[in-house]
C-alpha cells in the first residue's frame, strides 16, 4: 500500500450547533492530528495570550486598521476579519485576523451586537484600548482568511461571507488632526504569534474509518470521521471539494491497513504456521431478523487459521482470540459480493452489470457490500467503507478458505438415507465417498469433475447428480443431512479450490470486485 504523510485544510463539523470551523489535519504513518489556529506569546512568557489588552492611536489615514465581522445577533463574538498592513493594528504586533473583541475601554462587549461595537469602536476617541482573545473555533460563514496578518494572505477560506465586513480603517470621530505617533510595540513588550496548534491526535493502528451519519444510511457529503481503538473520535472532517474527500479518504485508509499488516505480522510471530492470520479489519453488520429495522453495527472481522471470527472490538492480545462473538469453519461458508457503486452517486446492482445471480436485498442502500453465508441457512451481511476494501475481503476470504482445504484435507459428515446411518467424505485429493458408518464398506465415490449438478429442498435433503465415467449415465445420489448448508458450501469450497490448484487465473478472473476496480 506505501505509507502516506499528508497536510492539508479542512473543516470541523459541530452537529450540535450546525457550525464548521477551520482546521488543519495533518497525517503520518501511526497518527492523524487535528491542529487548530492559536495566538501564542513567544517572547516574554510570562504573558498569558489568552487576554490581550492592545491601545490603539487613531491615525488620520487608515484609522485604526482593521475591519470586524460578526456580533451577538449570528450567535458569535464580534472579531477581527482584516488587518491593513503598516496600519495601527498591524504595527501593534497583538492583533491577528480571527481574535474576538472582549473588551473596548474598559466595557464588555462580549454579548454585544455588531452595530454596538462598531459604535463603540468609532467614538473611542483616538486612543482605543481593546481587549481581545483569539477564537480558536471561529465558525466558517465567517470566512476569515487562513494565514497571518497582511493582505498577501488575505486568502479566505470560500467566496464572500454573508455577514457584513465593518472596515474602521476609516476614520472615526478624530479630534487629531496632526499625524500621531504609529502604535508601535515597544521593545519588552511580549511578542504573539499566530500558530498552528496540536489539539488532538488520533492514532491509528486499528482505527475505523465513517462516512455514515450516525444510526443512518445517510452518507455525509465529502465528510468523514475517523475512531481510534479507545473511542476517541475526531469528529465530522469535511472538505471543501469531493476530489480532497476521496483523496484524504484513501490516505487515511491506506496508512490503517499498512498498520493492520504489522498487527497481523506481529500476531502470526505468535502463531503456528497452520494458525496464520490471513486478513483483518472493520466492517458495519447490518442486523438480521426481527432487528432488520436497527442501524447497522461496528464488527471487526478477522480469517485466522482455519475460521472465520466476528468480534465487536479488535483482538489485541492473543487471549481475546477466544472472545469472538461467533467463529465460523472457514470450510463451510460461502462469501459474496453483492454492491458495487459506480461513479459517485450510482450505484448499479452486480448481478445486471456483471451478467451474476445471485439473491440481492434492493432496500440496502449502502455501497460495497457482502455477505458471508454460514450454517443452517444463515447469513451476515456486511458493508465496507470503499471498494479497494472490498476486492481485499473478497481475495483474502478466497485464500484463506483454499489454504484451509489444502490443509484439512477432507472432511466428513454424518448423514442417512432410508434409515441407514452413513458418512459422507468430501476430500481434495479423491473427491467424494460415500460410505456405512458401522462396517466402513464404500458405497461409491466419484472424483469432482463428475459432479455434474444438485439440487435440494432447502431444508435436509440433496441430490447429487454424478456422470459415470463408463457408461456416461448419470447418477443421483440423494443423501440427509443435519446441517445442509454447511455441507453444500464446503463441497463449493473444495471444488473452487481444486479449479485454483489447476488453474488460479480463472480464479481471478471470476473477481467481481477486483474487476470493477480495474474497469474504473
Amino acid at each position: 500500500m506505501g505509507i502516506i504523510t499528508k497536510m492539508g485544510i479542512a473543516l470541523l463539523y459541530d452537529e450540535g450547533s450546525e457550525n464548521a470551523f477551520d482546521i488543519r489535519l495533518k497525517l503520518t504513518k501511526e497518527v492523524l492530528t487535528i491542529q487548530k489556529q492559536d495566538v501564542i506569546c513567544v517572547s516574554g512568557s510570562n504573558h498569558s495570550a489568552n487576554h490581550r489588552t492592545v491601545t490603539l492611536r487613531r491615525q488620520p489615514v487608515g484609522g485604526l486598521g482593521l475591519s470586524i465581522k460578526g456580533g451577538a445577533e449570528h450567535k458569535v463574538p464580534v472579531v477581527i476579519s482584516k488587518i491593513f498592513k503598516d496600519q495601527a493594528a498591524d504595527q501593534t504586533g497583538m492583533l491577528f485576523i480571527g481574535d474576538a473583541v472582549t473588551q473596548v475601554n474598559g466595557i464588555n462587549v462580549e454579548n454585544a451586537t455588531h452595530e454596538e461595537v462598531v459604535h463603540l469602536l468609532r467614538n473611542a476617541g483616538d486612543e482605543v484600548t481593546i481587549t481581545v482573545q483569539y477564537f480558536r473555533e471561529a465558525p466558517s460563514f465567517l470566512k476569515l482568511p487562513l494565514g497571518s496578518p497582511g493582505p498577501s494572505s488575505d486568502h479566505s477560506s470560500g467566496a464572500s461571507s454573508p455577514l457584513f465586513d465593518s472596515g474602521l480603517h476609516l476614520n472615526g470621530n478624530s479630534t487629531n488632526t496632526a499625524p500621531s505617533s504609529p502604535s508601535s510595540p515597544i521593545a519588552n513588550e511580549p511578542k504573539y504569534e499566530k500558530r498552528w496548534l496540536d489539539t488532538l491526535s488520533v492514532p491509528l493502528s486499528m482505527a475505523r474509518i465513517s462516512r455514515y451519519k450516525a444510526g443512518t444510511d445517510k452518507l455525509r457529503s465529502n465528510a468523514f470521521e475517523v475512531l481510534a481503538l479507545d473511542g476517541v473520535s475526531t469528529g465530522i472532517i469535511q472538505f471543501y471539494t469531493s476530489q480532497e474527500s476521496a483523496d484524504w479518504l484513501r490516505a487515511v485508509s491506506a496508512n490503517i491497513g499498512d498498520l493492520t499488516l504489522q498487527n497481523m505480522k506481529m500476531a502470526n510471530k505468535c502463531c503456528s504456521p497452520c494458525d496464520q492470520v490471513v486478513h483483518m479489519g472493520w466492517v458495519n453488520e447490518r442486523p438480521q431478523g426481527i432487528d432488520s429495522s436497527q442501524p447497522y453495527k461496528h464488527k471487526f472481522l478477522a480469517l485466522k487459521g482455519s475460521s472465520f471470527y466476528i468480534f465487536s472490538t479488535p483482538p489485541v492480545s492473543t487471549l481475546d482470540w477466544v472472545r469472538a462473538e461467533k467463529i465460523y469453519n472457514l470450510c463451510e461458508v460461502l462469501f459474496k459480493v453483492h454492491k458495487l457503486w459506480l461513479a459517485d452517486d450510482y450505484w448499479l446492482q452486480a448481478n445486471f452489470y456483471l451478467g451474476l445471480h445471485q439473491d440481492y436485498d434492493l432496500e440496502d442502500q449502502r455501497p460495497y457490500c457482502f455477505s458471508v453465508m454460514v450454517g443452517q441457512g444463515k447469513s451476515h451481511f456486511f458493508n465496507v467503507e470503499l471498494g479497494s476494501e472490498l476486492a481485499v475481503w473478497e481475495k483474502s476470504f478466497q485464500r484463506a478458505i483454499f489454504m484451509e482445504v489444502q490443509r484439512t484435507g477432507s472432511k466428513t459428515y454424518m448423514c442417512s438415507w432410508q434409515g441407514e446411518a452413513l458418512c459422507f467424505t468430501v476430500d481434495f485429493a479423491l473427491g467424494f465417498t460415500c460410505f456405512d458408518s458401522k462396517t466402513k464398506n464404500v458405497l461409491w465415490r466419484f472424483k469432482f469433475s463428475q459432479l455434474k449438478g444438485s439440487s435440494d429442498d432447502g431444508k435436509t435433503r440433496v441430490k447429487l447428480l454424478f456422470q459415470n465415467l463408463d457408461t456416461k449415465q448419470i447418477e443421483m445420489k440423494e443423501l440427509e443431512f443435519q446441517d445442509l448448508t454447511a455441507i453444500l458450501h464446503c463441497i463449493h469450497s473444495f471444488i473452487a479450490a481444486k479449479v485454483a490448484s489447476v488453474d488460479p487465473v480463472f480464479i481471478d478472473s471470476q473477481s467481481i470486485a477486483r474487476r470493477y476496480m480495474y474497469s474504473n
